[in-house]
């Protein structure tokens, strides 16, 4: 994959159109694998659980219902199916986002690197540092969202005043998602959560505006499932565009 192109960036609106950059970028040979690993063990966690609810389903109604009522199982099976889909929909992103966590900071830094942004290396460091270093700018990534979001819902308690709420929790939304995904290209240079917020506080618009880009994306149907991994790619890009966002 050759050096990727360096593009100016104003506002929110040209930072939203970074995911479509990303989206575009994911069909690249040198990063399918990142992305397309982790979409099958997911698709594959799915399968079993299905397999496995379905197996324990019939056994329930076989102990449950007498022959006499053998039609009822008829009309269990698609409410069933109908309650399994909906848990599909509402926890595919989530699940994958989990399942595919440990291949989104390679892929941004494969993206960075592409693009001539150094990666930071941690040897000195070493694993139980690294992964003591992680949990700690988790904890504090936590922290610093759950802090922000006990005063809006507060807020939406309040009559009247909760009808202003929903444009809050937008803005609180995208904001959120731009952290998290900024993150990865930025932990690949060694920045933790506290400097990650600072330099995307430096940048609020256009941090913004992908945030809500990916945040749009994510509430479609069938193509949120792309949204992650071209999230984590376009905000490598965002980072490689604005160099001195990736200034320590």
């Amino acid at each position: 994959m050759g050096k990727l192109p360096r593009q100016s960036i104003v506002g929110p609106v040209a930072s939203a159109a970074y995911l479509l950059r990303g989206l575009n970028m994911l069909r690249q040979p040198g990063l399918r694998h990142f992305v397309w690993a982790p979409l099958l063990i997911n698709l594959s966690l799915y399968g079993l659980g299905a397999w496995v609810g379905a197996h324990y389903f019939s056994a329930a109604l076989h102990w449950l219902i007498p022959g006499w009522l053998e039609w009822l199982r008829w009309l269990l099976w698609p409410l069933f199916a109908l309650l399994l889909s909906a848990v599909a929909f509402f926890s595919f992103t989530l699940v994958a986002n989990f399942v595919a966590a440990p291949f989104y900071g390679p892929l941004a830094a494969r993206v960075l690197s592409d693009g001539g942004v150094s990666v930071a290396r941690e040897e000195n460091a070493g694993v139980f540092g690294a992964l003591a270093a992680d949990f700690a700018s988790e904890v504090r990534r936590m922290a610093y969202f759950a802090l922000r979001a006990l005063p809006l819902l507060l807020l939406s308690a309040i009559p009247g005043v909760n009808l202003i709420a929903p444009f809050f929790w937008l803005l609180f939304g995208a904001w959120s998602l731009s952290l998290e995904y900024l993150a990865y290209p930025l932990e690949a240079q060694g920045m933790r959560f506290d400097r990650q917020r600072e330099v995307a506080a430096a940048h609020h618009w256009e941090a913004l505006g992908f945030g809500a880009a990916v945040m749009l994306g994510l509430g479609v149907p069938v193509l949120n499932i792309l949204i992650p991994p071209a999230a984590v790619v376009g905000a490598a890009l965002l980072v490689i565009d604005r160099r001195r966002m990736a200034v320590s």
